[in-house]
């Protein structure tokens, strides 16, 4: 009966995962309160989640990405880009991997994206090449890079937590890097060769086509307050005109002066020019109701559209909704965007899906692309907002420079002492934290702002659903039932095997949910046979980040979806070889460098 209650609730988080009803860390937290109402785990074992030890470094490990981040030690090698990164785009994929990857091994690949994705975008406008020749292998070498050391991913830390539990030692730092390098390399040379090729240019190399690429010749236009208008006297704020009509005012042009965002409280006079968001029949609407006057559309050409939303002291620019954002799940209007932030959002891009209608009764998701209009002033303070990413070069202002060597140090720190087993890596991690707070990298309320939330929940939420695996012998009965149909196969299927099922289903689950579920299953059959269980182990903790075929396997293929303009089948064009070429390779070398037997 265990076994079956724990099976049906494995079933229905697999259901609830790819379903996507809930947030994958709700659901994830929403299993560890059911494996407790069942009985399955004690209520000390369901929440024992949060402190665990993988958990507790896995939030130290955000932490110190996020110091060594804040103070721009990253950007700093945004100038080799430019000085190697040649002219032919091979060059360009390979000098951009070769640079980027190395970094990921030690730093949260999620933060490195987040980084690079405007340093890349400023490279592709230098160079005059298309953003969607590069981000999608920034993304993927990133993810390649991140198994190169135990830090590199919370998906390893999980599966160091996890090894320790099953009775064996926890992963080293290096312990897996000879592998890591390897596949690595292969990959890298992979995207540098096939990327140019496979690659389509969705978006334009040049970043002053954006109305272009938003389609906002159609929903941008000019209007004229007449003498008769019920406008006359009236505030924008007071006329409500922006609420009823599902319009936005982003300028307000009088006798040739122009008067930016805010504009709420600006009284309207006769001969007034707005230049507004909304369509055709909204504004019709308005000139029926309000007496006004819509200039002709030949006013509005690509290029004069463009400078006038650019002009003076107005910019444009692309903010990327992040994933631990506190903005998910609300609207715009919920946020009260334009006043919170000083500036209108003109369109949304989903995905394949462009939104621009009703834009303030979407619920915002993770990846959403938001084309935004203001004051240049209000970008910088977009710049140091933790929930948003604006994909242009961060000004300096906004960044702790002085700082960045210190981060460095700690970092590096960090790592040596790990490296040489003076103290577990929990311990460093968090010494790393004190000090980022202590030194001034980090102030005390970006320590919680730095922390991915619902990668903490997700793990704490799944981790207990291992134990109930355990103690219920599900995973031995499935062991034995594997066992069963793969007697006949040699070790070498057997691992091969595991590293397909768990790199498949990482494309539909998150790949920690792919650690806990496979790899005590994974150990399990490797003593059953008398094999090497760290082949094994280190065969699951490979493939669940084996995640290339869609934009939304792995988080940073997501951060990149938008701003390279992709369609979903993109990623399979470019992903789908290099996932088949990682099933290959990899198990091939796990047997030679470190044996199964």
């Amino acid at each position: 009966m265990e076994i079956f209650l724990t099976l049906s609730v494995v079933v229905i988080a697999l259901v609830c995962f790819i379903a996507e009803w809930m947030p994958v860390d709700i659901t994830a937290f929403a299993v560890a309160i059911v494996l407790i109402l069942l009985k399955l785990v004690t209520p000390e074992e369901g929440i024992a989640g949060f402190s665990n030890s993988a958990t507790i470094t896995v939030m130290a490990m955000f932490v110190l990405s996020a110091g060594i981040a804040r103070t721009g030690a990253i950007q700093v090698v945004s100038d080799l880009l430019n000085k190697w990164g040649g002219k032919k785009p091979s060059s360009q994929i390979f000098v951009l991997g070769a640079i980027v990857g190395p970094i990921t091994a030690f730093i949260n690949n999620t933060a490195v994206v987040a980084v690079f994705l405007p340093i890349v975008e400023d490279w592709c406008r230098r160079q005059r090449i298309s953003p969607s020749k590069l981000l999608m292998p920034l993304s993927f070498v990133t993810i390649l890079g991140g198994m190169i050391t135990l830090i590199g991913t919370s998906t390893n830390i999980l599966a160091s937590g996890l090894s320790e539990k099953l009775g064996y030692k926890q992963f080293s730092l290096f312990q897996f890097t000879a592998l890591g390098l390897i596949t690595f390399a292969i990959g890298l040379v992979y995207l540098a060769i096939a990327g140019p090729h496979l690659l389509p240019e969705r978006k334009a190399a040049d970043t002053n086509v954006l109305s272009e690429d938003y389609g906002l010749t159609d929903y941008v236009s000019e209007i004229v307050i007449t003498p008769g208008s019920s406008l006359v006297g009236q505030t924008l704020r007071g006329s409500q005109i922006q609420r009823k009509f599902d319009m936005d005012v982003l300028e307000l042009i009088r006798n040739e002066s122009k008067f930016p965002q805010p504009l709420a409280d600006k009284v309207l006079q006769a001969g007034d020019i707005l230049i507004v968001r909304g369509r055709r029949d909204c504004l019709l609407n308005i000139k029926d109701q309000r007496g006004i006057e819509i200039l002709p559309d030949v006013q509005f050409g690509q290029k004069s559209l463009e400078q006038n939303l650019r002009s003076g002291e107005e910019a444009i620019a692309e903010v990327l909704i992040l994933s631990n954002a506190n903005l998910l799940g609300s609207t715009l209007k919920d946020l009260r965007f334009r006043q919170r932030y000083n500036a209108t959002v003109l369109a949304m891009r989903r995905g394949e899906e462009l939104v621009r209608e009703r834009l303030g009764k979407v619920p915002l998701r993770f990846g959403d692309l938001l084309l935004v209009q203001g004051p240049k002033e209000s970008f910088l303070g977009l710049q140091t907002s933790q929930d948003l990413l604006v994909i242009e070069q961060r000004d300096v202002e906004t960044l702790r420079r002085e700082k960045a060597g210190i981060a460095v140090a700690i970092g590096l720190g960090v790592v040596l002492v790990a490296a040489f087993n003076w103290l577990p890596i929990l311990v460093t991690a968090l010494v790393g934290v004190l000090l980022m707070i202590l030194t001034g990298c980090l102030k005390p309320g970006e320590l919680y702002e730095s922390v991915r939330w619902d990668i903490i929940f997700l793990l704490a939420g799944l981790i207990p659903l291992g134990t109930a695996m355990d103690k219920s012998g599900t995973t031995e009965w499935l062991a034995k039932s594997l066992v069963a149909l793969g007697g006949d196969l040699s070790g070498y299927w057997i691992l091969t095997f595991f590293f397909v099922i768990t790199s498949l289903l990482t494309e539909i689950l998150s790949n920690n949910a792919s650690v806990v579920l496979i790899l005590p299953v994974a150990v399990e059959v490797a003593e059953k046979l008398h094999l090497n269980p760290y082949a094994f182990m280190f065969a699951v903790t490979f493939a669940a980040s084996n995640s290339f075929m869609t934009p939304i396997g792995y988080q940073t293929n997501t951060m990149v979806y938008g701003p390279g303009g992709y369609k979903f089948l993109d990623f399979f064009r470019l992903g789908a070889p290099l996932n088949l070429l990682m099933a290959i390779v990899t198990p091939l070398l796990i047997v030679w460098l470190y044996g199964l037997s």
